[in-house]
């Protein structure tokens, strides 16, 4: 017998239109000791069906049109006696995709571990203490007697993430939903969380629902494979049925969409190739690319942060984030820049961009030192040299139109010569990046994730750059909307003759993206060479251990 059963669940949501069914007549399984897969793309109703499940859609919008939730054979929609509220944390627990989001910022992050313990388990702080550094150190945290004491603004994304599983974790649950668990996590990391999670899946004989975009996760990870489309489930069964035999057109897109070590076309395919029948995908060949003079020269540049003064206001304790780091890019070159998490590559790629003080060493833009630049002579470096980062919705106000904040960066430079002529190029920037002039008006959140992103494309766009710091740019988009961005990168390239830092621990996109390879390891450069030669030859054996944490 299935511990979660989920029969004909449908879930409408109230929009100005009246109420609209988003999720349709969804029925899937899961036994005690199995894991199960969610895919889809964004909008799919992944993430909707399991927040169902938990009892945390938001009431007043939201409503269970039909359907039945059983979780070991108690029905979770009982009106008269909402189970949820006591079996949350205890016997369900979900981690979330954002961390940011999800912890608490005022509070440290073991305190928001401790609680979840000291409720459920009715046991003394001190017991919560210890058990909360227990929890730490399974889930691979550094230093975990500091890190309970640590905000969670002082944590990387890949940290933070940590802490969301062990809350997850700290009581044992007999059900585990898991969306998007490893989105910013490194390869090796990923490797050993959900080394974690399949372990505790089976010493526990835990249910586990496992929702990503990352079908070589799934592939490694699940049992079972349920794809949905557009709030319905049209495909399911055992992953290797799915994977070496898929029946529906949109799998099959899902699937091919996913660069891999051995991707080599110009352009990957995208689900729309697949959904779309008249039209036949066809597979080109990487042109031969050809690079210009040194661009940018990175020498032994360090980079230090004071972690604890004395009380005259004295450094007493540092963290050395980048050591003497040094490597070139050409101008027309893509470099990525590979690492586990908090190994330095933002930090650094935040060195080159001016935003970080360097603590020695020199970076040559173009033969300019842009560490000894001053504020005003950095602005206009920055016209330059540009940053797409990680989360669009982030980087973008949510107060102001898409159009706007792109004509903001024109006038704040001083592009275009009046208000008209930077609201054309907005317009047209636009275009480029597979959007429309009618979307000018339009605010952040009325744009999918992979549309945000495409503006933030465009508004870098606009200081005409020469060489873009992509920091983790895709990560956190689904697999057909990545490989929608990766080509409009590969395009853009090719149209305005740029340059690219590929920041990413997504080494196989990075493979697929790059010319040149830079391994960084705490902090410091450990090999660096020709892309293919590196995949194919790693001297080091850290680059060996991360090549082989890459999902097949």
């Amino acid at each position: 017998m299935a511990f979660l059963e989920v029969s004909d669940l449908s879930i409408s949501f109230k929009t100005d239109a009246g109420w609209v069914e988003s999720v349709k007549h969804v029925s899937l399984s899961v036994e005690a000791g199995k894991k199960l897969a969610i895919v889809g793309e964004s909008g799919s109703g992944k993430s909707v069906t399991s927040l169902a499940i938990m009892g945390l859609l938001p009431k007043r919008i939201s409503k269970i049109s039909s359907g039945h939730v059983k979780l070991n054979g108690k029905e979770l929609f009982d009106e008269e006696v909402d189970l949820r509220k006591d079996l949350r944390g205890k016997e369900m627990a979900m981690i979330f995709q954002e961390p940011m989001t999800s912890l608490n910022p005022l509070i440290t992050c073991g305190e928001q571990v401790m609680e979840v313990l000291m409720f459920h388990e009715k046991i003394s702080r001190k017991e919560a203490l210890s058990k909360t550094i227990q929890l730490f150190e399974e889930v691979k945290l550094p230093r975990p007697e500091d890190m309970i004491n640590n905000y969670p603004h002082e944590l990387s994304g890949g940290q933070k993430q940590r802490v969301m599983i062990a809350i997850a974790m700290a009581c044992s649950p007999k059900l585990l939903i898991a969306d998007e668990p490893t989105t910013a996590l490194d390869v090796t990391v990923q490797g050993e969380i959900l080394d974690l999670i399949d372990e505790l899946v089976h010493e526990k004989q835990m249910a586990c629902i496992f929702i990503t975009h990352d079908l070589g996760l799934v592939r490694q990870f699940a049992d079972e494979v349920v794809v949905m489309y557009r709030g319905e489930l049209i495909e399911q069964g055992k992953v290797e049925d799915v994977f070496t035999n898929p029946k529906e057109a949109y799998t099959k897109g899902l699937i091919a969409c996913k660069p891999t070590l051995k991707t080599s076309a110009y352009r990957l395919p995208t689900v729309a190739d697949f959904l779309d029948t008249e039209n036949v995908f066809v597979e080109l060949p990487k042109k031969k690319a050809v690079f210009g003079d040194v661009l940018l020269d990175v020498q032994n540049t360090s980079v230090e942060y004071v972690t604890q003064r004395s009380w005259l206001g004295k450094p007493t304790k540092k963290v050395v984030a980048v050591s003497n780091a040094s490597f070139q890019v050409l101008k027309g070159e893509t470099i990525g820049l590979v690492g586990e998490s908090g190994c330095g590559k933002t930090t650094l790629g935040r060195a080159i961009l001016g935003l970080e003080k360097t603590s020695s060493g020199h970076i040559f833009f173009k033969g300019i030192d842009v560490t000894r630049l001053t504020t005003s002579e950095l602005k206009k470096y920055w016209n330059n040299v540009q940053i797409i980062f990680q989360d669009p919705y982030s980087s973008l106000n949510p107060r102001v139109t898409i159009g706007e904040a792109i004509v903001e960066v024109m006038r704040v430079h001083n592009i275009g010569e009046s208000e008209s002529t930077r609201r054309d190029e907005a317009i047209k920037l636009l275009e480029t990046v597979g959007l429309s002039g009618g979307h000018f008006q339009r605010f952040p959140h009325e744009f999918s994730g992979g549309q945000r992103q495409r503006i933030c494309i465009a508004r870098t766009l606009a200081m005409k750059p020469e060489l873009i710091v992509c920091d983790e740019s895709v990560s956190a988009l689904d697999v057909s909307v990545q490989a929608q961005v990766l080509n409009l990168l590969n395009d853009l390239k090719e149209q305005f003759g740029l340059t690219y830092i590929f920041i990413s621990h997504d080494l196989s996109v990075v493979k697929y993206m790059s010319d040149r390879i830079v391994v960084m390891k705490k902090g410091e450069i450990v090999e660096q060479g020709d892309a293919e030669q590196i995949y194919e030859s790693p001297q080091e054996e850290y680059t060996k251990k991360l090549l082989s944490s890459i999902p097949s």
